[in-house]
């Protein structure tokens, strides 16, 4: 099955750093980077608001935890946010891209 996983960083030097370690390493096939996001959340007990950087990663389920522990080695965030969501349908030939690239 095939993923797009969130993961927020707190500035775009830091979103292209993993995102260029997962492409190389080809945990992921494609990370597009979202600038300018504006996050509320709650942190430590506290109402918190940040501007962030956003990573919109596609790759195959399989490769989740050797996501998980490259982002979390290379993230600034004491908590990283890394969110799977599956990929339900799409088109065919991009959906086979993602896994040849990531084989």
């Amino acid at each position: 099955m095939n993923v797009v996983i969130l993961v927020t960083t707190a500035n775009k030097k830091e979103a292209e750093k993993i995102a260029q370690a997962l492409v190389k390493n080809k945990l992921v096939a494609c990370v597009n980077i979202m600038q300018n996001v504006y996050s509320l959340f709650w942190w430590q007990g506290k109402l918190d608001r940040a501007s962030e950087t956003l990573l919109l990663i596609k790759t195959r389920n399989a490769l989740l935890p050797k996501l998980i522990k490259k982002v979390k080695a290379l993230h600034s965030y004491e908590v990283p946010e890394i969110i799977a969501l599956p990929i339900i349908g799409g088109n065919p030939e991009y959906l086979k891209w993602i896994n040849e690239s990531t084989r």
